[in-house]
């Protein structure tokens, strides 16, 4: 590797998209979270709305008042790139990453800075992989994807999970979500967005297969599985094709921790059939309205994005996702809970992502990575610290 001495560069972390409405999430944590001799700033496209977020910043923290503004435009390359150039980390809320990504992994893959995003657009990782790969390991960049809560509590709990299982055996673990959370207009553009995409999607994980190597020796999958009653849970158990399962078993690919023989799938858990069957029912409707623009749109313009819910629906939003491992002959149920999934946790995540890139002790990796094989432990213990749940239920 080749990775440029972030030391000399001004910032250790630049957020982008920073007066989005996750973006100002995670600022506002930052504001509060980063430590004193941290040397981070803010960016956007509009500097009078990033001197309006700085002015919200220093009434929480006094010290933002002189915190540092940069203007870029996700369509201006040149921008881009003095971004990238300025920072040892770069972290971005800017989506639907598919439309507004790219130019920003291109330039922190060349600049050798590491990268980390919320998206869980599994076209828009796929596509990057191919294209930018093996620049970014020539140049030392960490690429991570998926850092709120797509996915970091299911690959860090499945990694969790792991752990309390023998070593060098078969694991099977499955994974189960349930959650009370309210949706932003962000996150619904993104999701019609990728809904209507299915041929471009299945195109670019066809050649994201050409460019991956194989692994030998070993085997890491993630199937989509089977709806099916939980009897371990008590829930019934929808396959959620999210992006969740292919990050825990690419994290099962880079980590021979999770032995020779890895699967992973991953599911909603839901309490009652009525109320699984309409889910099934909802999902499918969605997905054949996504395929019609004047519907997209209508429903994107009635869910502005940078629109969310208030705090205080926020603040009664919660998720539990429960993990069932087994291997060696060893069961084990784990569990990790927090509040608001999407917004309020999804922040904590990421601006911690960012921290512990920027300052923890890590494993030398390179290229397109998973949270758990590049922080593993260490973003772990921020995350509990920082009021994230993760703990084992029981074991036979």
């Amino acid at each position: 590797m080749n990775r440029q001495n972030g030391a000399e560069r001004p910032y250790q972390i630049v957020l982008f998209g920073a007066t989005g409405f996750v973006g100002t999430l995670t600022a506002e944590y930052l504001a509060l979270s980063a430590p004193e001799n941290c040397r981070w700033a803010i960016a956007g496209r509009d500097r009078a709305r990033l001197e309006r977020l700085r002015t919200r910043l220093a009434k929480l923290a006094p010290r933002c008042a002189d915190l540092s503004l940069l203007v870029a435009d996700s369509a201006d390359p040149a921008s881009l790139r003095e971004l990238a150039e300025s920072t040892q980390v770069l972290a971005t809320t800017v989506g639907p990453y598919v439309w507004h990504g790219e130019g920003l992994v291109a330039a922190c893959a060349e600049a050798g800075t590491d990268y980390a995003d919320i998206t869980g657009e599994q076209e828009f990782v796929d596509r990057v992989y191919v294209a930018y790969e093996d620049r970014a390991r020539q140049t030392g960049a960490r690429l991570l994807h998926a850092c709120g809560f797509d996915c970091v509590p299911h690959d860090l709990g499945a990694y969790f999970t792991v752990k309390q299982l023998p070593a060098d055996v078969p694991l099977r673990i499955d994974g189960f979500v349930r959650t009370n959370a309210f949706f932003s207009g962000g996150t619904l553009a993104t999701a019609m967005n990728a809904l209507s995409r299915g041929r471009q999607s299945m195109e670019a994980a066809k050649q994201r297969r050409l460019h991956e190597p194989r692994l030998v020796g070993r085997r890491a999958v993630g199937p989509l599985g089977t709806p099916h009653f939980s009897k371990e849970t008590g829930f019934w158990a929808l396959p959620l094709p999210t992006l969740d399962a292919r990050v825990v078993a690419r994290s099962a690919a880079a980590l021979p921790r999770y032995g020779p023989d890895f699967r992973y799938r991953h599911f909603a858990g839901v309490k009652t059939l009525p109320v699984a069957l309409g889910g099934t029912v909802a999902a499918g409707a969605g997905a054949a309205l996504a395929q019609i623009p004047a519907v997209r749109r209508a429903l994107t313009n009635r869910f502005a994005p940078g629109t969310g819910p208030g705090e205080a629906r926020r603040s009664s939003s919660w998720f539990k996702a429960r993990f069932v491992g087994e291997g060696g002959g060893r069961r084990v149920f784990t569990e990790v809970t927090g509040g608001d999934p999407g917004y309020d946790e999804t922040a904590k995540m990421l601006a911690e992502t960012a921290l512990s890139l920027a300052f923890d002790d890590l494993p030398r990796t390179a290229g397109q990575v998973t949270t758990a094989a590049a922080m593993g432990d260490a973003l772990l213990e921020r995350l509990r610290s920082a009021g994230m749940v993760f703990r084992v239920a029981h074991s036979r």
